[in-house]
């Protein structure tokens, strides 16, 4: 287990104005970790660098994480008042229900933007700051799906497949830097994820493979920070969506008909 001064440690968490990133800022501020929240919902922000008793720091910088302008924006300010960045935590997150066959590509591309884009480049403007860091690490929250993948939320796997993917690629890339990269994979968490659907209807329904609370799944992704896990999926019922995929995709695919059809 990596044995992490917090009080020393500067991390940098993206969709931070709720659920799970406001969660994980809160706990590093806990164990006395200085902390950069980003998202779009400054309001949101105010309040959770406001919050008394902690013995770390919260501050903010509201703006869209899809924006070259803004990643520019919150690397020069890491640069300016600390000079080097230990912990990225690519958090920020949008999704979809509805079939592929009726979506638009629009819907595509908005989730690819802030699933996979802006991670990937939010964390090349991150790398040099990175490289001064301590214990320098990258976690990406991604999914169950993006292990096993389920109906009506194609565009979503899809984005989250391919940020696993491109984090499995730079975890050896970065090793020789020292730069770690751990992929933390929840399933459905209590959170307001899914009052911010896009492209999908009011009455759309998700479902549930074993649900967790914000506070938990950041617990789980401090645990990890600590012992420097590679990759950690979540839930009982996340863990046996993803061993099903592997050992009995047929009978999971007959399974999954069933949700598919309206």
């Amino acid at each position: 287990m990596l044995k992490r001064d917090w009080s020393q440690c500067k991390a940098l968490v993206t969709g931070a104005s709720s659920g799970i990133g406001e969660a994980i800022c809160k706990q590093l501020a806990e164990r006395g970790a200085t902390v950069l929240a980003t998202a779009r919902r400054e309001e949101r922000l105010r309040a959770l660098s406001e919050q008394d008793g902690l013995p770390g720091r919260i501050h903010y910088i509201a703006g869209d994480i899809t924006s070259p302008e803004h990643r520019a924006t919150l690397a020069a300010w890491i640069e300016r008042e600390w000079g080097a960045l230990d912990i990225l935590i690519n958090n920020a997150g949008s999704g979809a229900i509805g079939r592929f066959d009726e979506a638009s590509s629009d819907r595509l591309r908005k989730i690819m933007e802030v699933d996979f884009f802006a991670s990937v480049e939010l964390t090349r403007t991150c790398l040099p700051l990175m490289r001064a860091g301590v214990h320098p690490t990258i976690l990406n929250i991604g999914s169950v799906l993006s292990h096993v993948a389920v109906p009506l939320k194609s565009e979503y796997c899809a984005a989250k497949f391919a940020l696993r993917g491109w984090a499995e690629s730079i975890r050896t890339e970065l090793a020789s830097q020292g730069i770690h990269v751990l992929m933390l994979s929840p399933s459905t968490t209590k959170s307001e994820f899914f009052n911010s659907l896009i492209d999908t209807s009011p009455d759309a329904e998700s479902k549930s493979f074993g649900a967790m609370s914000p506070e938990d799944v950041a617990r789980a992704a401090i645990r990890s920070l600590e012992r420097r896990r590679r990759d950690a999926i979540l839930s009982l019922g996340g863990k046996a969506l993803v061993w099903c995929g592997r050992l009995v995709p047929g009978i999971l695919d007959r399974v999954l008909r069933k949700s598919a059809t309206k």
